[in-house]
């Protein structure tokens, strides 16, 4: 795992809790409102934080905060793999607040994301991100990922 220099965080590295909810909210209308697929919508994105920090065993969010304020944040989220017969972990959500960027605060969010999948018995661990965010890329490599030969296809189940 070499996601981030060895420097002491400037934030806390911790688990997100209900309390934290407003702020992630916020962080992710942020980051909907720049990816391509998706678009902010609050009562969606709390309905779905919730779901994980009421049930661990869906996945974990780890936000980085600096005294009560949220920073950023990261989601990894449990499933099986058939291909090496154990768990696996998607990586959801990594974001961190543009007044924050630059800081190390997205390499410190996803050194915990990785350490906390191996303890969770993952074999691999999985992203998705927009095609142009070549700075989100940047600390992927940098942090061990490679990219995939599969294409993500999506496909909704909801009508609206």
């Amino acid at each position: 795992m070499s996601a981030a220099r060895a420097t002491k965080p400037l934030v806390e590295i911790r688990r997100a809790c209900r309390d934290d909810m407003p702020q992630l909210c916020a962080l992710l209308a942020g980051l909907f409102a720049q990816e391509a697929d998706f678009t902010p919508d609050v009562e969606r994105q709390r309905r779905g934080l919730t779901l994980i920090l009421d049930n661990p065993e869906l996945g974990r969010v780890y936000c980085a905060s600096e005294s009560e304020v949220v920073v950023g944040m990261v989601a990894i989220l449990f499933t099986v793999t058939t291909a090496e017969g154990g768990r696996a972990a998607w990586l959801e959500d990594m974001v961190v607040h543009p007044d924050w960027r630059g800081r190390s605060v997205g390499s410190h969010l996803l050194n915990r994301a990785l350490a906390e999948a191996m303890i969770a018995g993952c074999t691999r661990i999985t992203l998705l991100t927009d095609g142009d965010n070549h700075r989100a890329m940047r600390l992927y490599s940098r942090a061990g990922f490679v990219r995939s030969a599969m294409v993500p296809f999506r496909l909704s189940l909801r009508s609206e």
